[in-house]
Protein backbone atom coordinates (compact mmCIF):
# COMPACT_ATOMS: atom_id res chain seq x y z
CA UNK A 1 0.00 0.00 0.00
CA UNK A 2 1.05 3.60 -0.85
CA UNK A 3 2.42 5.68 1.69
CA UNK A 4 -0.55 8.18 2.63
CA UNK A 5 0.17 12.58 1.90
CA UNK A 6 0.66 14.41 4.71
CA UNK A 7 0.89 17.95 3.11
CA UNK A 8 -1.02 20.08 0.75
CA UNK A 9 0.67 20.24 -2.23
CA UNK A 10 -0.32 17.19 -3.83
CA UNK A 11 0.84 19.07 -7.49
CA UNK A 12 4.11 20.34 -6.30
CA UNK A 13 3.02 23.82 -6.64
CA UNK A 14 6.28 24.26 -4.43
CA UNK A 15 8.37 23.95 -7.51
CA UNK A 16 7.19 26.77 -8.74
CA UNK A 17 7.95 29.13 -5.80
CA UNK A 18 12.05 30.29 -5.59
CA UNK A 19 13.99 29.61 -2.39
CA UNK A 20 13.45 32.90 -0.87
CA UNK A 21 9.95 32.63 -1.73
CA UNK A 22 9.54 29.51 0.06
CA UNK A 23 11.72 30.68 3.02
CA UNK A 24 9.52 33.87 3.81
CA UNK A 25 6.54 31.92 3.63
CA UNK A 26 7.68 29.01 6.14
CA UNK A 27 9.07 32.07 8.44
CA UNK A 28 5.29 33.56 8.16
CA UNK A 29 3.92 29.87 8.68
CA UNK A 30 5.92 29.02 11.65
CA UNK A 31 4.87 32.44 13.41
CA UNK A 32 1.39 31.78 12.58
CA UNK A 33 1.50 28.26 14.29
CA UNK A 34 3.50 29.39 17.15
CA UNK A 35 2.41 33.03 18.22
CA UNK A 36 -1.11 33.65 16.94
CA UNK A 37 -2.71 30.12 16.97
CA UNK A 38 -2.17 29.45 20.40
CA UNK A 39 -4.33 32.66 21.26
CA UNK A 40 -6.87 33.40 18.63
CA UNK A 41 -9.33 31.16 20.24
CA UNK A 42 -9.85 33.75 22.80
CA UNK A 43 -10.00 36.29 21.05
CA UNK A 44 -12.56 34.89 18.69
CA UNK A 45 -14.59 34.55 21.61
CA UNK A 46 -14.12 37.92 22.84
CA UNK A 47 -14.75 39.72 19.55
CA UNK A 48 -10.94 40.91 19.72
CA UNK A 49 -7.93 41.42 17.64
CA UNK A 50 -4.41 40.92 19.45
CA UNK A 51 -3.01 44.39 17.93
CA UNK A 52 0.19 44.15 20.05
CA UNK A 53 1.05 41.61 17.46
CA UNK A 54 1.12 44.03 14.94
CA UNK A 55 4.80 45.39 16.12
CA UNK A 56 5.57 41.52 14.92
CA UNK A 57 4.12 42.05 11.64
CA UNK A 58 6.46 44.85 10.82
CA UNK A 59 9.52 43.45 12.11
CA UNK A 60 8.73 40.69 9.57
CA UNK A 61 7.79 42.82 6.80
CA UNK A 62 3.96 41.98 6.46
CA UNK A 63 2.91 45.57 6.47
CA UNK A 64 3.50 47.12 3.35
CA UNK A 65 5.37 43.74 2.10
CA UNK A 66 5.80 44.66 -1.93
CA UNK A 67 6.01 48.68 -1.65
CA UNK A 68 9.56 49.83 -1.59
CA UNK A 69 11.01 52.85 0.78
CA UNK A 70 10.02 54.60 3.55
CA UNK A 71 10.73 51.09 5.61
CA UNK A 72 9.22 49.01 3.78
CA UNK A 73 10.90 45.61 2.35
CA UNK A 74 10.15 45.62 -1.38
CA UNK A 75 9.33 42.23 -2.02
CA UNK A 76 7.50 40.63 -5.03
CA UNK A 77 4.11 40.63 -5.05
CA UNK A 78 4.16 36.56 -5.04
CA UNK A 79 5.98 37.03 -1.40
CA UNK A 80 3.29 38.87 -0.49
CA UNK A 81 0.28 36.20 -1.16
CA UNK A 82 2.22 33.75 -0.14
CA UNK A 83 2.75 35.46 3.42
CA UNK A 84 -1.29 36.67 3.02
CA UNK A 85 -2.18 32.58 2.57
CA UNK A 86 -0.54 31.83 6.08
CA UNK A 87 -1.99 34.87 7.71
CA UNK A 88 -5.10 33.47 6.68
CA UNK A 89 -4.63 29.91 7.65
CA UNK A 90 -3.94 31.48 11.59
CA UNK A 91 -7.72 33.59 10.39
CA UNK A 92 -9.31 36.27 8.22
CA UNK A 93 -9.19 38.57 10.52
CA UNK A 94 -5.11 38.30 10.91
CA UNK A 95 -5.14 38.85 6.97
CA UNK A 96 -7.86 41.31 7.05
CA UNK A 97 -4.94 43.34 9.05
CA UNK A 98 -1.87 42.97 7.03
CA UNK A 99 -4.07 43.55 4.09
CA UNK A 100 -6.03 46.83 5.35
CA UNK A 101 -2.81 48.38 6.74
CA UNK A 102 -0.34 47.13 3.33
CA UNK A 103 -2.82 48.03 0.63
CA UNK A 104 -5.36 50.07 1.76
CA UNK A 105 -3.95 52.68 4.19
CA UNK A 106 0.05 52.62 3.29
CA UNK A 107 -0.57 52.10 -0.60
CA UNK A 108 -2.67 54.64 -1.40
CA UNK A 109 0.10 57.04 0.74
CA UNK A 110 3.18 55.32 -0.82
CA UNK A 111 1.17 56.05 -4.77
CA UNK A 112 -0.69 59.23 -4.40
CA UNK A 113 0.55 60.83 -0.98
CA UNK A 114 3.04 63.89 -1.43
CA UNK A 115 6.67 63.44 0.19
CA UNK A 116 5.70 64.86 3.57
CA UNK A 117 2.96 62.34 3.86
CA UNK A 118 4.80 59.50 3.22
CA UNK A 119 7.45 60.46 5.20
CA UNK A 120 5.51 61.26 8.31
CA UNK A 121 3.19 58.12 7.91
CA UNK A 122 4.87 55.61 6.32
CA UNK A 123 7.91 54.17 8.48
CA UNK A 124 5.93 54.04 11.48
CA UNK A 125 3.01 52.52 9.46
CA UNK A 126 5.66 49.53 8.26
CA UNK A 127 6.92 49.06 11.37
CA UNK A 128 3.63 48.60 13.29
CA UNK A 129 3.90 51.61 15.16
CA UNK A 130 0.64 53.36 13.63
CA UNK A 131 -2.02 51.62 12.75
CA UNK A 132 -4.43 52.87 9.41
CA UNK A 133 -7.87 52.22 8.20
CA UNK A 134 -9.57 52.49 4.38
CA UNK A 135 -12.91 54.58 4.45
CA UNK A 136 -14.69 53.73 1.43
CA UNK A 137 -17.93 51.84 2.21
CA UNK A 138 -20.96 53.82 3.93
CA UNK A 139 -24.10 52.24 5.09
CA UNK A 140 -25.73 52.66 2.18
CA UNK A 141 -23.06 52.39 -0.78
CA UNK A 142 -21.31 49.41 -0.72
CA UNK A 143 -21.09 48.09 -4.14
CA UNK A 144 -21.57 51.21 -5.44
CA UNK A 145 -19.20 53.31 -3.62
CA UNK A 146 -19.23 56.44 -6.51
CA UNK A 147 -22.54 56.86 -5.19
CA UNK A 148 -20.86 57.84 -1.10
CA UNK A 149 -22.43 61.14 0.58
CA UNK A 150 -19.51 62.31 1.94
CA UNK A 151 -18.36 65.23 1.28
CA UNK A 152 -15.27 67.80 1.55
CA UNK A 153 -15.38 71.39 1.51
CA UNK A 154 -12.76 73.34 0.57
CA UNK A 155 -12.14 76.39 3.48
CA UNK A 156 -8.99 78.36 3.22
CA UNK A 157 -5.88 75.71 3.69
CA UNK A 158 -8.03 73.52 5.24
CA UNK A 159 -10.89 71.04 3.74
CA UNK A 160 -13.97 70.38 6.04
CA UNK A 161 -14.78 66.83 5.86
CA UNK A 162 -18.80 65.35 6.95
CA UNK A 163 -20.13 61.83 6.70
CA UNK A 164 -19.92 58.30 7.46
CA UNK A 165 -18.28 55.34 7.04
CA UNK A 166 -18.96 51.38 8.09
CA UNK A 167 -18.16 48.05 8.15
CA UNK A 168 -14.04 49.65 8.28
CA UNK A 169 -11.61 46.86 9.61
CA UNK A 170 -9.52 48.46 11.97
CA UNK A 171 -11.41 51.67 12.39
CA UNK A 172 -11.58 52.27 16.02
CA UNK A 173 -8.02 51.18 16.60
CA UNK A 174 -6.33 53.22 13.53
CA UNK A 175 -4.25 56.15 14.30
CA UNK A 176 -4.74 57.33 10.63
CA UNK A 177 -7.71 56.88 8.02
CA UNK A 178 -7.32 56.82 4.23
CA UNK A 179 -10.93 58.37 3.97
CA UNK A 180 -12.48 59.04 0.42
CA UNK A 181 -15.14 61.79 -0.20
CA UNK A 182 -16.57 64.20 -2.87
CA UNK A 183 -15.28 67.54 -3.02
CA UNK A 184 -16.80 69.99 -5.30
CA UNK A 185 -19.66 67.90 -6.94
CA UNK A 186 -22.16 64.70 -6.18
CA UNK A 187 -20.36 62.39 -9.87
CA UNK A 188 -17.91 59.53 -8.94
CA UNK A 189 -15.11 61.83 -10.95
CA UNK A 190 -15.31 64.12 -7.86
CA UNK A 191 -14.36 61.87 -5.45
CA UNK A 192 -11.13 62.27 -3.53
CA UNK A 193 -8.68 61.18 -1.10
CA UNK A 194 -7.87 61.74 2.68
CA UNK A 195 -5.11 60.81 5.00
CA UNK A 196 -7.16 61.50 8.28
CA UNK A 197 -5.59 61.44 11.83
CA UNK A 198 -7.55 60.15 14.66
CA UNK A 199 -8.32 62.61 17.58
CA UNK A 200 -8.92 65.64 15.17
CA UNK A 201 -11.91 67.46 16.93
CA UNK A 202 -15.55 65.79 15.03
CA UNK A 203 -13.79 62.64 14.44
CA UNK A 204 -15.55 59.38 16.33
CA UNK A 205 -15.60 55.98 15.97
CA UNK A 206 -18.02 53.10 17.06
CA UNK A 207 -17.67 49.37 16.96
CA UNK A 208 -20.00 47.42 14.82
CA UNK A 209 -21.66 44.78 17.75
CA UNK A 210 -23.32 41.61 17.38
CA UNK A 211 -20.80 40.28 14.83
CA UNK A 212 -20.68 36.11 13.77
CA UNK A 213 -18.03 36.73 11.55
CA UNK A 214 -14.45 38.32 11.25
CA UNK A 215 -14.73 37.93 15.15
CA UNK A 216 -10.96 38.51 15.46
CA UNK A 217 -10.87 41.94 13.75
CA UNK A 218 -12.05 45.00 14.51
CA UNK A 219 -14.79 46.49 12.35
CA UNK A 220 -16.13 49.78 12.50
CA UNK A 221 -18.19 52.83 11.75
CA UNK A 222 -16.34 56.45 11.02
CA UNK A 223 -18.14 59.43 11.86
CA UNK A 224 -16.64 63.24 10.37
CA UNK A 225 -19.17 66.15 11.60
CA UNK A 226 -17.30 69.18 9.96
CA UNK A 227 -13.48 67.37 10.66
CA UNK A 228 -11.20 69.88 10.03
CA UNK A 229 -8.03 68.01 7.33
CA UNK A 230 -5.31 69.94 6.25
CA UNK A 231 -5.21 70.38 2.66
CA UNK A 232 -2.06 68.63 2.10
CA UNK A 233 -3.41 65.63 3.83
CA UNK A 234 -5.29 65.28 0.40
CA UNK A 235 -3.83 62.83 -1.94
CA UNK A 236 -2.97 63.29 -5.20
CA UNK A 237 -5.63 61.03 -7.46
CA UNK A 238 -8.68 62.27 -8.82
CA UNK A 239 -12.17 60.41 -9.07
CA UNK A 240 -12.88 55.82 -8.62
CA UNK A 241 -9.71 55.19 -9.94
CA UNK A 242 -8.30 56.40 -6.56
CA UNK A 243 -9.85 53.95 -4.41
CA UNK A 244 -10.62 51.09 -6.83
CA UNK A 245 -6.54 51.04 -7.36
CA UNK A 246 -6.35 50.08 -3.57
CA UNK A 247 -8.69 47.51 -3.94
CA UNK A 248 -7.41 46.00 -6.53
CA UNK A 249 -3.99 45.66 -4.26
CA UNK A 250 -6.62 43.86 -1.26
CA UNK A 251 -8.30 41.64 -3.54
CA UNK A 252 -4.68 40.34 -4.69
CA UNK A 253 -4.07 39.09 -0.90
CA UNK A 254 -7.53 37.94 -0.52
CA UNK A 255 -7.45 35.46 -3.67
CA UNK A 256 -3.98 34.54 -1.50
CA UNK A 257 -5.45 34.12 1.79
CA UNK A 258 -8.38 32.12 0.98
CA UNK A 259 -6.02 29.51 0.06
CA UNK A 260 -4.73 29.63 3.21
CA UNK A 261 -8.07 29.56 4.90
CA UNK A 262 -9.13 26.09 3.02
CA UNK A 263 -5.99 24.39 3.73
CA UNK A 264 -6.47 25.17 7.38
CA UNK A 265 -9.79 23.08 6.72
CA UNK A 266 -8.23 20.43 4.87
CA UNK A 267 -5.92 19.90 7.09
CA UNK A 268 -8.33 19.54 10.15
CA UNK A 269 -10.63 17.36 8.25
CA UNK A 270 -8.08 14.86 7.05
CA UNK A 271 -6.68 15.04 10.58
CA UNK A 272 -9.61 14.00 12.21
CA UNK A 273 -11.12 11.58 9.50
CA UNK A 274 -8.13 9.29 9.91
CA UNK A 275 -8.70 9.65 14.11
CA UNK A 276 -12.00 9.75 14.22
CA UNK A 277 -13.64 5.65 14.49
CA UNK A 278 -17.19 4.74 14.13
CA UNK A 279 -17.99 1.06 12.61
CA UNK A 280 -15.09 -0.27 14.20
CA UNK A 281 -12.58 1.59 11.64
CA UNK A 282 -11.06 5.34 10.76
CA UNK A 283 -13.68 7.59 8.75
CA UNK A 284 -10.69 8.12 6.66
CA UNK A 285 -11.34 4.39 5.39
CA UNK A 286 -14.88 5.43 3.60
CA UNK A 287 -15.56 6.02 0.57
CA UNK A 288 -18.11 8.84 0.89
CA UNK A 289 -15.12 10.66 2.87
CA UNK A 290 -12.51 10.21 0.76
CA UNK A 291 -14.87 11.45 -2.25
CA UNK A 292 -15.05 14.73 0.02
CA UNK A 293 -11.19 14.86 0.84
CA UNK A 294 -10.14 13.96 -3.07
CA UNK A 295 -12.45 16.72 -4.51
CA UNK A 296 -11.20 19.68 -1.23
CA UNK A 297 -7.41 18.97 -1.89
CA UNK A 298 -8.08 19.02 -6.45
CA UNK A 299 -9.95 22.62 -5.30
CA UNK A 300 -7.06 23.32 -3.32
CA UNK A 301 -4.50 22.74 -5.99
CA UNK A 302 -6.48 24.80 -8.95
CA UNK A 303 -6.58 27.64 -6.30
CA UNK A 304 -2.87 27.47 -5.95
CA UNK A 305 -1.93 27.42 -9.46
CA UNK A 306 -5.22 29.99 -10.05
CA UNK A 307 -2.37 32.67 -7.83
CA UNK A 308 0.94 31.77 -8.89
CA UNK A 309 -0.10 32.79 -12.24
CA UNK A 310 -1.50 35.87 -10.77
CA UNK A 311 1.40 36.43 -8.30
CA UNK A 312 4.01 35.94 -11.68
CA UNK A 313 2.25 38.51 -13.53
CA UNK A 314 2.00 41.02 -11.08
CA UNK A 315 5.44 40.80 -10.54
CA UNK A 316 5.81 41.23 -14.72
CA UNK A 317 3.51 44.31 -14.31
CA UNK A 318 1.39 42.15 -16.45
CA UNK A 319 -1.88 41.69 -14.93
CA UNK A 320 -4.91 43.66 -14.36
CA UNK A 321 -8.09 43.94 -12.38
CA UNK A 322 -10.04 41.35 -14.09
CA UNK A 323 -7.55 38.69 -13.51
CA UNK A 324 -7.90 40.01 -9.72
CA UNK A 325 -11.34 39.16 -9.79
CA UNK A 326 -11.02 35.97 -11.08
CA UNK A 327 -8.82 34.88 -8.44
CA UNK A 328 -10.53 36.34 -5.77
CA UNK A 329 -14.37 35.26 -6.84
CA UNK A 330 -12.41 31.72 -7.59
CA UNK A 331 -10.76 31.25 -4.64
CA UNK A 332 -13.12 32.44 -2.01
CA UNK A 333 -15.98 30.21 -3.05
CA UNK A 334 -13.22 27.06 -3.01
CA UNK A 335 -12.02 28.15 0.62
CA UNK A 336 -16.17 28.83 1.62
CA UNK A 337 -17.05 25.44 0.05
CA UNK A 338 -13.96 23.71 1.47
CA UNK A 339 -15.09 24.89 4.93
CA UNK A 340 -18.76 23.51 4.46
CA UNK A 341 -17.43 20.06 3.55
CA UNK A 342 -15.00 19.92 6.13
CA UNK A 343 -17.46 20.99 8.83
CA UNK A 344 -19.57 17.86 7.41
CA UNK A 345 -16.93 15.80 8.07
CA UNK A 346 -16.18 16.58 11.62
CA UNK A 347 -20.12 16.22 12.38
CA UNK A 348 -21.11 17.72 15.54
CA UNK A 349 -17.31 18.69 16.71
CA UNK A 350 -17.44 20.93 13.19
CA UNK A 351 -19.17 23.77 15.05
CA UNK A 352 -16.68 23.48 18.32
CA UNK A 353 -13.89 26.23 18.62
CA UNK A 354 -11.59 23.38 19.80
CA UNK A 355 -11.24 23.17 15.41
CA UNK A 356 -10.49 25.99 13.33
CA UNK A 357 -13.80 24.79 10.98
CA UNK A 358 -16.52 27.07 11.77
CA UNK A 359 -14.24 29.80 12.51
CA UNK A 360 -12.71 29.59 9.54
CA UNK A 361 -16.52 29.33 7.55
CA UNK A 362 -17.97 32.44 9.69
CA UNK A 363 -15.34 34.19 8.43
CA UNK A 364 -15.66 33.13 4.72
CA UNK A 365 -19.14 34.21 4.75
CA UNK A 366 -17.61 37.58 5.38
CA UNK A 367 -14.53 37.30 3.00
CA UNK A 368 -17.28 36.12 0.40
CA UNK A 369 -18.69 39.95 0.56
CA UNK A 370 -16.19 42.25 1.36
CA UNK A 371 -13.59 43.66 -1.48
CA UNK A 372 -16.21 43.04 -3.81
CA UNK A 373 -18.89 40.72 -3.44
CA UNK A 374 -18.87 37.30 -5.61
CA UNK A 375 -21.76 38.85 -7.67
CA UNK A 376 -19.85 42.23 -8.67
CA UNK A 377 -16.86 39.95 -9.41
CA UNK A 378 -18.91 37.97 -11.34
CA UNK A 379 -20.34 40.72 -13.09
CA UNK A 380 -16.84 42.49 -13.78
CA UNK A 381 -15.59 38.82 -15.55
CA UNK A 382 -18.83 39.03 -17.39
CA UNK A 383 -18.30 42.69 -18.67
CA UNK A 384 -14.95 41.43 -20.01
CA UNK A 385 -15.84 38.52 -21.91
CA UNK A 386 -18.72 40.39 -23.71
CA UNK A 387 -18.17 44.03 -23.36
CA UNK A 388 -21.64 44.69 -22.36
CA UNK A 389 -21.96 46.30 -18.48
CA UNK A 390 -24.49 44.59 -16.78
CA UNK A 391 -24.48 46.56 -13.03
CA UNK A 392 -24.94 50.41 -14.29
Amino acid sequence: MAEPFHGTDLYNVDSLLSEDERMVRDSVARWVDERFLPIVTPHYRAGTFPKELAPELGEMGLLGTSLSGYGCPGLSGTTYGLAMQELERGDSGLRSFASVQGSLAMFPIWKYGSEMLKERYLPKMAAGQLIGCFGLTEPDYGSDPGGMITKAVKDGDHYVLSGEKLWITNGSVADVAVVWAKVGGTAPKDVRGFVVEKGLPGFTTYDVEGKFSLRASVTSGLVFDEVRVPADHMLDIEGMRGPLSCLNQARYGIAWGAVGAAIACYRAALDYAKERVQFGKPIASFQLVQAKLAEMISEIIKAQLLVVQLGRLKDAGKHNHVQVSVAKRNNVRMALETARVARDILGANGIADEYPVFRHMANLESVYTYEGTHDIHTLVIGREVTGLAAFF
